[in-house]
């Protein structure tokens, strides 16, 4: 296959799995295989989330069978793809010639579903029983050097708009990326989620909400009678009596929550957890 006749969805894809978890392998000398194939290892927790990237290849990635590996057989297009992807010595490279092609909200998810996570930091206030939860985005791309993680983090910021910082760990190159915001979490979770949410068994990574009601009912266990509250700062600013009636008014008229906080100027959380106030409350 050539890499020209893979459809746009499929270029990014693939790009952001080698990228993260996925690998292209060696062919090592006096080997029957005249190609490259891509493999990636997989925990058995995220099997359905494989078979979901799988799917969006028509049989030519496929999991191998009684294994935890997502394979292709040998192709030339991942022999052509090889040194775009290592260097001389065999260690990975970002691809920057391939960059170009990386536009799609598909390139970001997957780099995320594969090699990131949602991080839950909380600060505890004992006198007023409150525990506030602030959610992060951290990309571990640790095995890649400072100079090929900035070009992937401008390439981020700008196609996509997202600025990530870098941060250092003790492993790999030493560092990561990561936001320092908690607008930028939920704004980067808001825009991958229409891509990703039909792949059920990763809302806990995508959706905050739900990510946010799982972390409550568990500290609620530790802390009976606490309030457990999101520190989406946008969430604090007070709603005016004519943005409730346009809430009210638009919503039972249909209109998706997404327009409903660009209507209003308003963070997606903020919409989301007012309108379940105002259920609550019996206004809707």
């Amino acid at each position: 296959m050539l890499f020209t006749q893979l459809t746009d969805i499929q270029k990014n894809i693939l790009i952001a799995s080698i990228i993260a978890d996925g690998e292209i392998t060696k062919l090592y000398k006096n080997s029957r295989r005249k190609n490259n194939n891509y493999r990636e290892h997989f925990g058995e927790m995220q099997k359905s989330y494989r078979i979901w990237k799988a799917n969006f290849f028509d049989g030519f990635l496929y999991l191998r069978q009684n294994s935890n590996y997502l394979v292709s057989k040998s192709d030339n297009l991942f022999t052509n793809l090889y040194n775009f992807f290592y260097n001389n010595e065999g260690k990975k490279r970002i691809p920057h010639e391939l960059l170009q092609y990386c536009t799609l909200p598909h390139f970001l998810s997957i780099l995320y579903l594969d090699d990131g996570s949602l991080c839950i930091s909380k600060r505890i206030n004992k006198q007023k029983k409150l525990i506030y939860l602030t959610p992060h985005i951290y990309l571990y791309l640790q095995n890649y050097p400072l100079n090929e993680l900035k070009i992937l983090k401008e390439h981020i910021s700008k196609i996509f708009g997202f600025n990530f910082c870098l941060s250092k760990r003790k492993d790999g190159f030493g560092y990561i990326l990561k936001f320092t915001k908690v607008n930028d979490t939920l704004r980067f979770l808001c825009f991958i989620k229409s891509t990703v949410e039909d792949c059920r068994e990763m809302e806990y990574k995508f959706n905050w909400f739900t990510r946010l009601s799982f972390e409550r009912k568990k500290l609620l266990m530790e802390y009976p009678g606490y309030e457990i509250l999101s520190s989406d700062s946008g969430r604090w600013r007070n709603y005016e009596d004519e943005e409730i009636k346009k809430i009210i008014y638009l919503k039972r008229n249909g209109t998706k929550d997404n327009d409903i906080a660009a209507e209003l100027n308003r963070s997606y959380w903020s919409i989301v957890y007012k309108i379940q106030s105002l259920r609550k409350d019996g206004l809707l």
